[in-house]
């Protein structure tokens, strides 16, 4: 039973790891992660530091600091370019990691499939006008819900379907006009590539124009409403987070990366809810999202998955085992920047049954802790995705935008970690009690 029960586990990963559309996915969040820290970092200089009204300069009055507020439009022109266009990014990088799967590296490819998004979305908006309360209507004009976050489930759907059909159309080499020999490589190629473009888009642009037609609303519109909202109320709401997280942690039980396996799921979700956030944060209106990307890193697996730092607390406080303290010391310096491999692999906790349990059990109590925590309004919520290395305390510091009260449940999170840790590493004591006793005897 156990050995059929881990095999399933271990074919069920190979399958999410190598499955070629999840792996794109996956590997286009890694590429597009620095473009939503430099967005975060922004607003929180926005908010905090250049800001006379509220944050630093508000409260310290330091002469001759005032010069920081003229500055504040870069930061903020920056944060426009970062956060506004996500849904633009995962489309361009999501066709290139994809048509590359395939063997195909046409360095026009991530323009089609923007080029297909597009046609997906509406090019008029109807505004009131705020004089005579008259609705107008302005055309050749893109919202930002279909560049930022909101659009990251129609994108990534419309990037995908674009690079299939591209692909194919590509490889059959049926539509290719060929060029004689002394036309430049450049050139044939824009020829050989013009139909399976030109039927990529119009074929993309067909379906969304078809599907409006018969069920009255846009595909965009259809997407969001009955395919991304109920799965972002599922993983943004507690429930369904502390299931997505005890399921990476048994993937983690059988050596296998949960965070980076289950992240082709759970990445759009968590990004989406962190943008919603930190656009609330910059307008100055309420945070609308407890759970979100950097809720996943300051309270799940702050120092590493598992909450092991507090597993590194109750080995030096408790264990008598020589090898736990040895290799507890070795895994410090990764810790203290939520590294744990070295736990992970080296006590192990892979395929250990005594340690397996409090791995799999600690980050669902700490996320429903500081989900706690948070809803009372004693952590701030969070609003910047601070990079995942960052020490415990300067990360909550940092995500919550200076809530002292996260820092203080960050800090909570892995004394409860090291609670709940604390009687399996008894349980361990004696464990190796009785090993050396069998051994004598």
């Amino acid at each position: 039973m156990k050995e059929k029960f881990m095999n399933g586990m271990l074919a069920v990963a190979t399958t999410m790891n190598g499955q070629r559309h999840l792996a794109a996915i996956r590997n286009s969040f890694m590429n597009l992660l620095p473009i939503i820290i430099i967005g975060s970092f922004c607003t929180l200089f926005t908010n905090v530091v250049t800001s006379t009204k509220e944050g630093f300069m508000s409260i310290a009055n330091i002469p001759g600091m005032g010069f920081l507020e003229n500055i504040q439009p870069m930061f903020t022109a920056a944060n426009y370019a970062t956060m506004n266009f996500l849904a633009i990014g995962i489309v361009i990088l999501l066709a290139n990691e994809l048509g590359e799967s395939y063997g195909i590296k046409d360095k026009g490819l991530p323009l089609i499939a923007l080029g297909a998004y597009i046609s997906l979305c509406a090019t008029t908006i109807v505004i009131t006008s705020s004089g005579s309360g008259e609705a107008i209507t302005v055309s050749n004009i893109l919202s930002s819900s279909y560049t930022n976050a909101q659009g990251l489930f129609v994108g990534m759907f419309s990037a995908i379907a674009a690079t299939e059909i591209y692909c194919r159309l590509v490889k059959s080499k049926k539509l290719a006009i060929n060029m004689p020999d002394s036309v430049p490589a450049n050139v044939a190629r824009s020829f050989e590539i013009l139909f399976p473009a030109a039927i990529t888009i119009l074929a993309i642009s067909g379906i969304g124009m078809v599907f409006e037609m018969i069920v009255g609303m846009s595909l965009f519109d259809a997407i969001a409403k009955f395919v991304q909202a109920p799965l972002s109320n599922v993983l943004t709401g507690l429930p369904g987070f502390m299931f997505f997280v005890f399921m990476t942690t048994l993937l983690w039980i059988f050596g296998i990366h949960g965070t980076q396996t289950l992240k082709a799921v759970s990445e759009p979700i968590l990004i989406a809810a962190l943008a919603q956030n930190e656009a609330a944060y910059a307008a100055g209106q309420a945070i609308p999202n407890i759970i979100s990307r950097p809720f996943l890193n300051n309270y799940a697996i702050v120092t590493g998955a598992g909450v092991t730092g507090g597993l590194l607390i109750a080995i030096f406080l408790f264990s008598k085992r020589k090898d736990y303290r040895t290799i507890g010391k070795l895994a410090i310096p990764c810790g203290i920047f939520n590294i744990n491999e070295p736990l992970i692999f080296g006590l192990p906790i892979v395929l250990n049954p005594l340690l397996a349990i409090p791995f799999m059990l600690t980050p669902v109590i700490t996320s429903a802790f500081a989900y706690f925590m948070t809803s009372i309004g004693f952590a701030g919520r969070l609003v910047v995705n601070a990079p995942w290395t960052t020490p415990l305390g300067i990360q909550a510091f940092l995500a919550s935008g200076g809530s002292i009260g996260a820092v203080v449940t960050q800090i909570l999170v892995v004394l409860i970690s090291a609670a709940i840790y604390t009687p399996f590493i008894l349980a361990a004591n004696r464990q190796a009690e009785n090993d050396e006793v069998e051994e004598v005897a």
